[in-house]
């Protein structure tokens, strides 16, 4: 087959990625399982062809390959979907992974999200983070934030992402998207630059490094909402990894610079469903003075009691939810227990 015949399948068959590795079938990703398109094994002359026609269709030169080995950008095919493209290369020969992206934002209520995260669009600054492992649905959950400010305020939103992945239409806002590398050097570039552009909201794809997140926090104090994601689990990991990134003498002032910018950390996973679909499951702490205190006192392990008894101001701790989505019949008793922060403490409350 070739590569038009591959995506497709891909989005025909509503797969999450498209997998293009020599040595193995096309395989795709449904609800965290993988499945072979075909039986034939791909030999690295096969991925090769199906590399470079991804660069064809997404009319981009293969430059940055060629040096590091690995790029990251998507494409479009019209009446078909966008696809979200990582390249490198493994055992010496090409390799791709596809995301498949609708050209729609999804609904938030279909996908499980819950209102108080969609309720974050209200907010006129400070930071939210959403965190969680490699495809557990950040980039969504940040979509349909974004999606509802867009349908609700009159503001100018502008996205930094790398690459763009979900594609906002200018609603009740006006939404500026910028891919790094086509429309932007880096991420620290484009968020200085783009507190001159006379945002209201700014979207960042991830705060992958310590210059990153300074300019991100800086955004953040200056009056500006800013909605972006860290490949962490849980709030005081995220919090840990924000301090840690810096050298220990500015520890204690990113401490104190994070007490008056955080606003929310949301964490999630996405959990097998008894119906065999997937499910979100989320952690939601919301900053406030106990915990702005354990992060200046560097007590930040103590932030997980602080959640959990924090219902009455919208927090919820991520195994309290999973023991949420056993008990209303969503998910298998061991799933709950895999998933789970503390196993041990959630099988005790299971068996209470």
């Amino acid at each position: 087959m070739n590569l038009m015949e591959y995506i497709t399948m891909a989005t025909q068959q509503r797969a999450a990625d498209l997998f293009l590795l020599a040595g193995a079938p096309a395989c795709i990703r449904m609800d965290k399982t993988l499945q072979p398109l075909d039986d034939k094994k791909l030999l690295p002359n096969d991925t090769e062809a199906l590399v470079k026609e991804l660069y064809r269709l997404a009319n981009r030169e293969m430059d940055r390959f060629y040096q590091t080995w690995d790029d990251d950008f998507s494409f479009a095919v019209p009446g078909l979907a966008r696809f979200r493209v990582n390249t490198y290369r493994q055992r010496g020969s090409m390799a791709a992974v596809i995301r498949v992206v609708s050209f729609t934002i999804p609904d938030w209520k279909e996908l499980h999200i819950l209102p108080q995260i969609i309720d974050l669009s209200k907010l006129t600054n400070g930071m939210v983070l959403v965190t969680g492992a490699a495809d557990s649905g950040k980039s969504t959950t940040l979509a349909c934030i974004v999606d509802e400010i867009n349908k609700t305020r009159s503001c100018h939103i502008i996205t930094l992402e790398d690459p763009i992945e979900y594609l906002h239409r200018d609603r009740i806002s006006i939404v500026s998207q910028r891919e790094v590398t086509i429309d932007t050097a880096t991420f620290p570039t484009a968020l200085r630059a783009c507190l001159r552009q006379s945002p209201d909201v700014i979207q960042l794809g991830e705060m992958r490094d310590m210059e990153t997140i300074r300019a991100a926090m800086t955004a953040a104090e200056t009056g500006h909402l800013l909605l972006t994601t860290l490949h962490t689990r849980g709030a005081v990991s995220t919090i840990d990894r924000i301090v840690d990134t810096f050298p220990a003498e500015q520890q204690e002032q990113i401490r104190i610079q994070l007490c008056s910018v955080l606003h929310t950390v949301i964490s999630q996973q996405l959990l097998p469903t008894k119906k065999g679909g997937l499910i979100p499951a989320f952690e939601i702490m919301h900053m406030n003075k106990a915990i702005a205190s354990l992060i200046r006192d560097r007590k930040i392990h103590q932030i997980d009691n602080t959640i959990a008894s924090g219902a009455a101001e919208g927090m919820i701790s991520m195994d309290q939810y999973i023991l949420n989505l056993y008990q209303a019949g969503e998910i298998e008793r061991d799933t709950a227990i895999r998933f789970a922060r503390n196993p041990e403490q959630l099988m005790r409350k299971l068996n209470g």
